[in-house]
């Protein structure tokens, strides 16, 4: 029971840190195994995303801020399943960056903000992809790069991704 309050005030926190312009704090709409769901603001500014935390991670022994891999609903800007990870650090720009899932590889680029990288989806097209992959995976691979050269490599469990998804579409109208 500790280690779920534990999970859940994690993810509570981590809410307020990767939305930092929502006027609203973020509401949990449910925990689906290793992800969570979450939604934010109301009307033009609504926002939901479900997101989830590295099952493992490579170097073990790097310093590292919070990890996430999350993907959002922006019904206002008509936005849909928007990937992004968050790797804890100064992302290098132009450096590698991106999500494996299986044998599919999907290029990110990189954008710091603060003290914290975050990484987006290269091609748009490719969206749809990603996301009936993963939907279909049982792990995804996040790969990364600091600003001091050191490549991360975060595993996540797609375990209730499907059942996050869904909530938040849901709850977004997606």
């Amino acid at each position: 029971m500790n280690k779920i309050l534990g999970i859940f005030a994690a993810f509570a926190v981590s809410a307020a840190v990767v939305l930092p312009a929502a006027a609203e704090p973020a509401t949990l709409l449910g925990v689906f195994g290793n992800w969570s769901a979450f939604s934010s603001g109301a009307g033009a500014g609504l926002t939901c995303y479900a997101l989830s935390t590295p099952r493992a991670t490579r170097p073990a022994a790097a310093k590292r801020g919070s990890i996430y891999l999350m993907i959002s609903d922006w019904p206002g800007r008509k936005v849909k399943d928007e990937p992004q990870v968050i790797y804890g650090y100064q992302a290098k720009e132009g450096g590698q960056a991106g999500l494996g899932v299986g044998g599919d590889r999907f290029p990110f680029f990189v954008r710091n903000s603060g003290k914290e990288g975050s990484s987006w989806l290269q091609a748009l097209n490719d969206n749809p992809k990603l996301i009936e992959a993963m939907k279909g995976g049982v792990s995804v691979v996040a790969v990364g790069t600091s600003m001091r050269g050191t490549k991360t490599v975060d595993t996540y469990s797609l375990q209730g991704f499907n059942d996050a998804l869904a909530k938040i579409h849901t709850v977004c109208n997606m």
